[in-house]
């Protein structure tokens, strides 16, 4: 039979109460008593019932984290570092991998299975931050940010990253500057080609309409536009491409079709995944702390769920996005 409460506190020599008040860390109970039940714990294998935990407290200790594109190998690098923080704050994970942020997923974040809930891959339009903040669900925005302007946010400056994209290609000589942007209903891909085409502008330098484009985050994107932009009469020197995935994606296009990086065409990417450093692609791209911005983004809604974090203004910390120089950029090539 399963060991329950009452057999630790027959153990313990202490009522069932006292029990739950010791592992609920109930500054009332003596130390002398906290310690007999957490002997009393250890020796009988005893796990707390999170159902009945969850009924005296009024909280699950679960945070609900929704992504929509788990093939994607960005988002590992915010979950695992998300999940360690969370548990070092006494929260466990729950993962809701919707297709998209549509209201459907919705009646899964406030059935009461979650205290909170971490929006990893919202759009610009998602009606999700709207309606966790009408029915009341603290919240957090990590990567994107919805175009609502509720709830805390943890981000990279995304504007200014791709500023220096654009500066680093400029002060290589090029001239002939092609965009393999992200989504348009994403803050991150909007932020960074606006950050990217105002320095070009900044340097007297245009994007044709023919050597821009826009597709999701994702390999097929650079692979095919990198293709598409090969074909053409006057190639571009160098593309700037709206995250790592979609850089790698176009590298392989480019060196399928036998075509020199960076001798004849440079890229780079942004977020500076763990793949971009491995020697097959030694990507040129924008980094910043993916984990610190997962970690904050677990903190800032932590403090959401104490008595002190309920009330303010949506908060915003911004991570600061520099240049990781490595071999897939170069000087222009003179044609």
């Amino acid at each position: 039979m399963a060991i329950t409460s009452r057999d630790v506190a027959r153990l313990a020599g202490v009522s069932q109460p006292t029990v739950s008040r010791a592992l609920r860390g109930d500054p009332r109970v003596a130390e002398a008593t906290k310690k007999r039940v957490a002997e009393a714990v250890a020796a009988l294998g005893y796990v707390p019932s999170e159902a009945g935990r969850s009924l005296v407290t009024r909280t699950t200790r679960r945070i609900g984290i929704v992504v929509t594109d788990l093939t994607n190998p960005f988002y590992p690098q915010l979950i695992g570092p998300l999940h360690d923080e969370l548990g070092a704050l006494g929260y466990r994970v729950m993962a809701f991998t919707e297709r998209s942020d549509s209201l459907s997923a919705v009646e899964h974040l406030v059935d009461g299975s979650v205290d909170g809930v971490v929006l990893l891959t919202t759009t610009i339009g998602s009606p999700l931050p709207a309606e966790l903040a009408r029915r009341g669900v603290p919240f957090v925005c990590l990567n994107r940010e919805s175009g609502t302007g509720l709830g805390d946010a943890a981000v990279v400056d995304n504007a200014a990253g791709g500023r220096s994209a654009a500066e680093h290609l400029v002060t290589l000589g090029h001239r002939r500057i092609a965009g393999i942007f992200g989504p348009e209903d994403t803050s991150t891909g909007r932020d960074r080609e606006q950050g990217f085409r105002l320095a070009l502008a900044d340097a007297g330098i245009g994007i044709p309409a023919g050597l821009s484009s826009h597709g999701p985050f994702d390999f097929d994107t650079g692979h095919r536009e990198m293709l598409r932009l090969l074909s053409m009469e006057s190639r571009p020197t160098a593309v700037f491409c709206g995250n790592d995935v979609v850089a790698i994606g176009a590298l392989n296009a480019a060196i399928a079709a036998g075509v020199d990086v960076p001798g004849e065409i440079s890229v780079i990417g942004f977020d500076d995944i763990p793949m971009a450093s491995w020697e097959v692609f030694g990507l040129t791209t924008i980094g910043h702390d993916l984990a610190e911005m997962a970690a904050s983004a677990a903190r800032l809604l932590v403090d959401r769920l104490t008595a002190d974090g309920q009330a303010g203004p949506p908060r915003r910390i911004v991570s600061v996005p520099s240049l990781v120089a490595r071999r897939t950029t170069g000087p222009a090539t003179q044609r």
